[in-house]
């Protein structure tokens, strides 16, 4: 199963703490951010992994062939560049990767997010075209949020979405069946390459496939965690939280991945 990580942004929050590094590489319980991420994903069955990357590329690169040596060797790591990372938006390094994953079912994260194994686990279970939704706590102005109808179908994403209408937030996982993914990677292609919108979210490729009838179901994770690293207090956060956990297993990173 594929997986797309995308890591490209500046992540200017978090200066200084990212003025030599790029965002997915800073340590939450010790662990960078991007080892956990594909770490946990790989536990899940996923083992084919499509990372875009721009700020600080080269060290995304020696980071992921240091952790997963063996992955890389077997072909099992693609990594595809944002050049133009300062002027674009994550809605771009998504349809950078679309020779490596149209037509294919595949989950989407964000490079800075943090969560349980079981927050993958529920999408798996509830099968393909859904998010996982935090509805957990305060959601902020600034947050990715959603509307819902009744079946947990998403009606609107979207930072615009009111809180007080809101399903809950978009943490930044999604799971996409191959149809799906053919007509987001055609939406996206439409949005940033023929209208030129190279710097807006990939939610609004989302909405859009969403008005032309494709179904996705927002999955409440309940008291799953799961954050998204903004800010350094977002990161406090994050090691906060973990500091009260066992320490992550990152020993299946030496697995054998058949490719």
């Amino acid at each position: 199963m594929k997986a797309v990580i995308l890591a490209a942004g500046c992540a200017t929050r978090l200066r200084p703490h990212t003025d030599d590094r790029p965002k997915t590489l800073l340590h939450v319980g010790g662990v960078p951010i991007l080892r956990r991420t594909m770490t946990s994903l790989l536990r899940c069955g996923f083992d084919q992994f499509v990372i875009g990357t721009g700020y600080l590329e080269h060290m995304v690169r020696e980071s992921v062939e240091s952790w997963f040596p063996d992955m890389v060797a077997a072909g099992a790591v693609t990594f595809v560049s944002n050049p133009d990372y300062k002027t674009t938006n994550n809605a771009y390094s998504l349809a950078l990767v679309r020779p490596h994953v149209e037509n294919d079912p595949f989950i989407l994260l964000d490079g800075d997010v943090v969560f349980d194994l079981d927050v993958v686990e529920q999408l798996l279970e509830r099968g393909p075209d859904c998010l996982a939704v935090r509805s957990v706590g305060g959601i902020g102005l600034e947050e990715v949020k959603v509307t819902a109808d009744a079946e947990d179908r998403i009606q609107s994403i979207g930072k615009h979405v009111p809180v007080r209408w809101a399903m809950g937030e978009s943490v930044g996982i999604e799971l996409f069946s191959a149809d799906t993914s053919r007509r987001l990677f055609a939406a996206l292609h439409d949005r940033c390459f023929e209208q030129g919108l190279v710097n807006e979210y990939y939610e609004a490729a989302f909405q859009q496939i969403i008005e032309e009838g494709v179904a996705l179901i927002g999955v409440d994770i309940g008291s799953s965690y799961a954050t998204e690293i903004d800010t350094y207090e977002d990161l406090l956060a994050a090691n906060d939280h973990q500091a009260g956990r066992p320490a992550f297993d990152v020993a299946v990173d030496q697995l054998r991945v058949a490719v």
